[in-house]
């Protein structure tokens, strides 16, 4: 099998110390560094578990579990058999949304921490959907807008079809990062079911939503981002009150 070879010069090397890693993290974090400066891109060949090994001046052991690492983390694929190697992988933010949403949970991420993050999020996100946003995005906008009515009645569809349009909203900004990161705080902070909600809160709701809607149609980001600003600033206050268990009364 003809081999894809690094781009010259050499992409990636271990000539620079790293104190207390183990040669295996070492491997990994020169791997990641190339990536980020360019010098690796998807679809680059790596090598074989026995390349990497004989590079790094390593066992194949110490190379296996480098590579089992890099797996995990999504930056390459593996293809095992005659012919098979690393290779590194293309890139999909909305995979490791959960595990980022895991990670914030564990640290102990607030709700206050979390609303804020939240609340720049979609801001900019609607902001750029009013200037980004294509026919199909505004469409996928309007449909949930009929979705809302037909659940309204329903709290957990209906809290489930709002999610989807803060979600629609980040979609039509067309910035992927701004997409992976409101997936990651909806992990956290979107409940299952607003037992809470209230026929005139999700009334308010939906005219909200409406609102966001025209502004991002007309095109206009400035009345899009201010929209928004009130809505998840509503939705702030109410779970800063409430503290970290409790049920956003909103969307």
């Amino acid at each position: 099998m003809a081999v894809i070879p690094f781009r010259k010069p050499d992409p990636w090397s271990f000539d620079s110390p790293h104190a207390g890693a183990t040669l295996s993290s070492r491997i990994v974090e020169d791997v990641c560094a190339a990536l980020f400066d360019k010098r690796l891109a998807p679809g680059d060949f790596l090598g074989t578990e026995k390349d990497l090994a004989e590079r790094a001046g390593a066992s194949r052991i110490v190379a296996r579990d480098a590579l089992r690492t890099l797996q995990a983390l999504g930056v390459v694929e593996i293809r095992a058999g005659a012919g098979g190697g690393a290779r590194i992988a293309g890139g999909n933010p909305r995979l490791f949304s959960q595990a980022l949403a895991v990670q914030l949970s564990l640290a102990g991420v607030s709700v206050r921490e979390m609303m804020d993050a939240q609340r720049g999020v979609e801001c900019m996100a609607a902001e750029l959907a009013a200037q980004n946003a294509r026919a199909e995005d505004l469409a996928a906008l309007r449909a949930l807008l009929v979705e809302h009515e037909e659940t309204i009645g329903d709290a957990a569809a209906y809290t489930r079809s709002c999610m989807r349009f803060h979600l629609a909203v980040a979609e039509a900004s067309r910035n992927r990062v701004l997409v992976a990161q409101l997936l990651s705080l909806q992990h956290i902070s979107w409940p299952a079911e607003n037992r809470t909600l209230t026929m005139p809160v999700a009334r308010h709701v939906l005219d909200v939503h409406r609102q966001i809607a025209d502004v991002i149609e007309s095109r206009d980001a400035g009345a899009a981002r201010r929209l928004m600003d009130d809505h998840v600033k509503m939705i702030r206050t109410r779970r800063v009150g409430e503290g970290d268990d409790g049920v956003p009364h909103c969307c």
